[in-house]
């Protein structure tokens, strides 16, 4: 699937990095290192803007190695960029860890995956079909 980009970053586009790869990195589009303090949050350009076609979102997901070896995640995960918008995507990055974390120009910061989505049509009625499950929420199904 071709999809439209702009990219006004000096970085490359948006890659994947193995073969079988659902998302691609994003890289920071920033001039200077940016230090995140613990909890703190950064809305981070990446320099992108794309066209989407209808009935597509872009997902964007946290990566894994920045979660697990520095704490760093999204606010809002997955964000989602809608086929209609036409702004710079932009990362909300936060760092949970108690140590500051340091952003470089050109990292990798988050991924993003491109998903074919539905449009749901409201049908209103009084009672929903009987499941094993019901009513049970969190935690209903156990831990084995």
């Amino acid at each position: 699937m071709k999809v439209r980009i702009v990219n006004k970053s000096r970085f490359a586009l948006p890659s994947y990095s193995t073969p079988l790869s659902a998302g691609m990195d994003l890289r920071a589009d920033i001039s200077e290192p940016m230090v995140l303090k613990p909890l703190q949050r950064e809305l981070v350009p990446t320099g992108l803007y794309i066209e989407l076609p209808e009935g597509y979102e872009a997902q964007i997901r946290p990566r894994s190695g920045l979660a697990v070896k520095h704490g760093i995640s999204l606010v809002n995960t997955p964000g989602t960029v809608d086929a209609d918008y036409r702004g710079e995507i932009k990362v909300i990055l936060v760092n949970l860890s108690t140590e500051d974390f340091t952003v470089n120009p050109g990292e990798r910061i988050a991924q993003m995956v491109v998903a074919r989505h539905e449009r749901v049509e409201w049908e209103e009625t009084d009672e929903l079909g009987e499941t094993e499950r019901g009513q049970g929420g969190f935690g209903s199904t156990g831990r084995k």
